[in-house]
């Protein structure tokens, strides 16, 4: 304290005479010493907060104003989303304070020094909380102007300018309690070093937020507006924002969940931003056909076969000479279900809404207790979920009304209607 003392009263004693004159001007016509005094006291503070007015009134009315101006005329983007951010608003906090911080020493000093060492180290604290609020403003422009960036989506930097905003903070606290105890900032920072197993709990979940931010982004594992699927944590939807604690979500039934950054490497989940931009959304469902209704094809259904669209062709080409018929013919007779299985797949191949680009069959799966199964493979043009379902259900609407053409069944477990007659 007293080095700071003696520090301040060099600075101020050259500029102080003119108010020492005053002060001995009105003694010498007769006033009392201690009004005298509280006078020279009060006019200065007078003038110092007309100074401070000034400089805050100029800075806002003439400086922010023509920045203003000047970032409507330029054609870049950033000076305009600094203005958006009010840094150069923050920015302006400094001029009243700068000009507190020169002049109230010659104020107080011969008044009270301690009550001049209190002002300025009130002073230093609001321009340091000046400063983090400037700092604030200037990295929230700065991830502005990084998302109207092309690649902005697939890279997101919000995660790491928030670390960048904790160290920031954190030294500023360091400075500002420095200031209030009159210590050397280095070594508060050499005290904090033995608290640093506290601080490691403090900040768990910050420190694990900090490696799953960078891991997700370096490895391109998650982005916002990708579409992520997570049956942990009940999760089914759109990804909104990815910060350094947190990552929200909107689920398709509009509710909106908020997880640990860290649970998207440390837990199983489903990003389905691939199939979306892909050229297609895969249909896979099956239909479980009656066994006992599968059968070698007579000439006489061939005939009728035939006359289904798609298969004229297939049952020509099988049939030439009526080389196939309900015997056995070394086991190359046509079965209905081979002909349904055909019909099916020529029938997705000639769908508008399914990618041919991609993989169409229709293919048998291992049979079971409960029939033989027709499965669907395919991928449709339509992806966003009402089109893909109506898609879906009309292409399964149609093959299950068609079954029977075939003399074919479906098969399903007996209900009540089944055993009624019985």
């Amino acid at each position: 304290m007293l080095a700071q003392t003696q520090t301040v009263e060099e600075q101020v004693v050259q500029k102080y005479q003119m108010l020492e004159n005053l002060e001995a001007l009105l003694i010498n016509n007769g006033v009392n010493e201690s009004f005298a005094q509280f006078f020279k006291v009060g006019i200065s503070l007078a003038v110092i907060a007309i100074l401070a007015f000034i400089a805050d009134y100029v800075t806002r009315r003439i400086f922010l104003v023509t920045v203003a101006r000047m970032a409507k005329k330029t054609e870049t983007d950033w000076d305009d989303i600094l203005l958006e951010r009010n840094f150069f608003h923050k920015l302006a906090h400094f001029a009243p304070a700068i000009v507190v911080y020169l002049t109230i020493g010659i104020a107080l000093y011969d008044y009270s020094p301690k009550l001049t060492i209190f002002f300025y180290d009130l002073t230093k604290i609001y321009m340091v909380i000046a400063a983090l609020l400037v700092v604030n403003s200037f990295l929230n422009a700065v991830h502005d102007i990084y998302q109207s960036l092309p690649f902005a989506k697939s890279r997101p930097i919000k995660g790491y300018l928030q670390v960048i905003k904790i160290i920031i903070y954190f030294f500023g606290g360091i400075v500002i309690i420095s200031i209030l105890i009159n210590k050397n900032p280095a070594n508060l920072l050499v005290g904090l070093g033995a608290s640093a197993a506290i601080l490691l709990l403090v900040f768990k979940d910050t420190i694990l937020g900090l490696v799953a931010s960078i891991q997700l982004s370096a490895n391109n594992l998650v982005k916002p507006g990708d579409w992520i699927e997570m049956p942990s944590r009940k999760i089914d939807g759109t990804v909104l924002e990815i910060s350094l604690n947190t990552v929200k979500v909107q689920n398709y039934d509009r509710t909106i969940n908020t997880i640990p950054t860290y649970a998207l490497i440390s837990e199983s989940f489903q990003n389905w931003q691939g199939m979306v931009e892909s050229d297609g959304r895969l249909i896979k469902r099956s239909i479980l056909i009656d066994m006992k209704s599968i059968k070698f094809c007579t000439n006489e259904q061939l005939e009728k076969f035939s006359k289904i669209k798609y298969l004229k062709d297939y049952i020509d080409s099988k049939n030439k000479n009526n080389e196939y018929t309900s015997t056995f013919n070394d086991g190359q007779s046509i079965t209905n279900f081979g002909v349904f299985r055909k019909y099916v797949e020529f029938f997705l191949k000639h769908n508008p809404n399914i990618n041919q680009g991609s993989t169409v069959i229709a293919r048998h799966r291992q049979p079971s207790e409960n029939g033989m199964p027709l499965e669907i493979y395919c991928f449709s043009k339509e992806k966003a979920l009402a089109s893909y379902e109506e898609v879906q259900s009309e292409i399964f609407e149609h093959i299950l009304s068609i079954i029977p053409e075939f003399e074919l069944r479906v098969f399903q477990s007996p209900t009540g209607d089944d055993v009624k007659g019985i």
